[in-house]
Parts: structure tokens; C-alpha cells; sequence
């Protein structure tokens, strides 16, 4: 696993713009060390959240004048399966793929975010320390889109494995096409609907079967030497992630930061072999504008404290091995809020590493 992030500032993935290049500039402006490409939901159906990674799944339906999309589970699909195993198995194989997962390249049309992200990183010249690319992950993907009949597909085995496969090879794509720009790639998994298991919502949904497709994504940002991180915005059981072999975990530390230190002994482990955190200590929210710099500082404080002394682990390790992030995407937000967003985070990650 990676060490030594030393509290970099970098971002969840959605911004409020409907210009790529107004998203673009904040990414650049503020996120000197781990820069990442904007996705932008208001631009329209193409960017919501599932179907930008929607590109090459089999038997995947836009219904554009429902503005909803869904898995067309009827009929004979074998074929179509066919034709994905094969390319995912060319791509793949562990021992024979070739690496090249462009199949599932996502095009201009479903990211004028990430294109445009890619031709900033050209014209700059340089590299960055990390890179950050994210994909929507299986669990929230396969939990939030449904069949014909409005069925999640999560519960139809054969379009699960499907949904998992086809975003890990996006994870990959996105790693290959960006590993130029970074000395190391940053992925995350974004699984804001993990704060939701247990509930009565999913009861039929497995622990193990989670942590198998995660860990699925994660296997295949490190086939590619990246940095795997998972992002859930919500409550969830911290150690479903860690059990998946993720190397890095990111919370929404503003409202749930002590939740990470009710699972002592796994966390401890995992910081111990390496593992990152990334506190969403910003809040991605209309109480940006009553937050300062300092107060999120005292804020951010208290929960590395909190965790170091149910952990047994030093603060100065966890500071070490952390990051700093908004606590979700802006995407929800007013471009000005946004904006503030980003200027507190710039300005906290360098207050907090100026002490470290």
C-alpha cells in the first residue's frame, strides 16, 4: 500500500458546472497535488452518476424520454454476454490479456469532464504526485438500476457479474489512460449506497457478496499498479471495505468522522500495512458557508485524536497516511458554494501539512 500522503487535498468526483472548463480550473487552481477529472451531472442524462459508466454493458437501455435507464433482462441474451466475456477475457486474463481494456472506454459524449481533464494534464506538461480518476461502484450501480420489470439488477446474478466486470475494466482504462500524467493513480470506488446496507432496504443483499465485488474493482486498479479507494458518504461498516483489500478509505468525516473508531482493531491493521484515510472533513453543504478555516482545522483534530487513541496508533502515522476531501461531490451545490468548497480545502490541507 502507499504512504506518505501528508494530508494532500483531493476531491470527490461532481461538480455543479455545466462548463467543463469552469470545473477545470477549480480542479487546478486548488488541487495542486492529486488533481482529478470533473464529473459534471448537470450537462445532462449522459453524466448522471450510472450511466456514464454505462458505455459497452451488455443489453443496457437509455430511455432518454424517461430520462431513466435500465438492463433489458428479457429474451435470449446470450450473445450479447458472449461478445463481453470475450472482450473482458482478451482484457483480463490473468495470464494471457493483454491489458487493453478500451472496450469500456467512456467517450467525449458521456464525460466532457474527463477529455477535457486529459488535455489540460497535456498542455501542463508535467506530473503530479497522484492523478485521481473514480468509477460508480458494483454495489451502488447494480443496487440502483433496475431490469424491464424494476428489479435491481444486483439481485439477477448473471447481470451482476456483468455490471462488475465491465466497471472494473473501466477502473483500468481510466489507470492506463492517465498513469502518463501521475506518479501514482488514485481510484476510487464510489459507493455512497454502502450507508444504506443493513437496512431493511437490502436485507437480501450479502455482506461477502459485497466485499467479493469490491474487492473485484480493487484487483483491478492494482493490476495496474493504482491505488484503490472506496468513498462512502454515509455511515457504513468500515471494516466491509478493508476486508475487500482497498488501499484507501474515504468518509464523510464531517458528520460520521468518529464512526471509523468503532472498528479499533481492523483500522489499526490496516493503517499499520499502509492503508490511507481520506476525511471528507469539508462539508459539502449550505453550512460551507458558516465553516472557517480554523474552526475545520479543531474539527479535523479531534477526530485523527479520536481514532489515535481508540487505535493505539500515533497521530503522526495516521496524518502521515491521510488525505484531506470534500465529504461527498458538489454536484448538488451552487457553483459559488462549490467554490467555496474547494478554497476551504485548499486553504485547511495547507494549514494541517504546514504542522505536520
Amino acid at each position: 500500500m502507499a504512504t506518505g500522503t501528508k494530508c494532500i487535498a483531493t476531491a470527490i468526483g461532481s461538480f455543479p458546472h455545466t462548463d467543463a472548463g469552469q470545473a477545470l480550473d477549480i480542479v487546478f487552481r486548488t488541487l495542486a497535488h492529486a488533481p482529478l477529472w470533473p464529473q459534471l451531472p448537470k450537462l445532462g442524462l449522459n453524466e448522471q452518476m450510472e450511466i456514464q459508466y454505462s458505455e459497452g454493458m451488455p443489453r443496457a437501455v437509455i430511455d432518454r424520454d424517461r430520462g431513466r435507464m435500465y438492463f433489458d433482462t428479457s429474451g435470449d441474451y446470450s450473445e450479447d454476454f458472449a461478445l463481453f466475456y470475450e472482450a473482458y477475457m482478451t482484457a483480463m486474463d490473468p495470464g494471457s490479456g493483454t491489458g487493453d481494456c478500451s472496450a469500456m472506454a467512456i467517450t467525449p459524449a458521456f464525460s466532457r469532464g474527463l477529455h477535457g481533464f486529459e488535455e489540460r494534464l497535456k498542455a501542463c506538461g508535467k506530473k503530479y504526485p497522484f492523478v485521481k480518476v473514480q468509477t460508480t461502484g458494483p454495489c451502488s450501480f447494480a443496487l440502483t438500476i433496475v431490469d424491464e420489470n424494476k428489479r435491481a439488477v444486483w439481485y439477477n446474478e448473471e447481470f451482476r457479474d456483468v455490471v462488475v466486470k465491465a466497471l472494473a475494466m473501466k477502473c483500468r482504462w481510466q489507470i492506463q489512460k492517465f498513469a502518463p500524467y501521475g506518479e501514482k493513480v488514485i481510484c476510487f470506488v464510489d459507493e455512497p449506497i454502502l450507508s444504506a446496507f443493513g437496512s431493511s432496504t437490502y436485507i437480501g443483499v450479502k455482506r461477502d457478496e459485497v466485499v467479493a465485488a469490491i474487492a473485484e474493482c480493487a484487483d483491478a486498479v492494482h493490476a495496474d499498479g493504482a491505488i484503490a479507494g472506496v468513498h462512502c458518504c454515509g455511515n457504513t461498516d468500515w471494516t466491509i471495505l478493508i476486508d475487500a483489500g482497498v488501499d484507501l478509505v474515504n468518509l464523510d468525516a464531517f458528520a460520521y468522522g468518529d464512526t471509523i473508531a468503532l472498528y479499533p482493531e481492523a483500522v489499526a491493521s490496516f493503517v499499520r500495512r499502509g492503508g490511507l484515510i481520506a476525511w471528507g472533513i469539508v462539508p459539502t453543504s449550505a453550512a460551507i458557508r458558516e465553516q472557517t478555516v480554523p474552526g475545520l482545522a479543531e474539527r479535523f483534530d479531534a477526530v485523527v485524536a479520536n481514532l489515535a487513541s481508540k487505535a493505539g496508533i500515533g497521530k503522526g502515522t495516521i496524518l502521515d497516511q491521510s488525505l484531506i476531501t470534500p465529504s461527498c461531490g458538489t454536484g448538488s451545490l451552487a457553483p459559488s458554494d462549490a467554490e467555496m468548497v474547494f478554497e476551504k480545502l485548499e486553504a485547511l490541507s495547507a494549514l494541517v501539512r504546514s504542522g505536520i
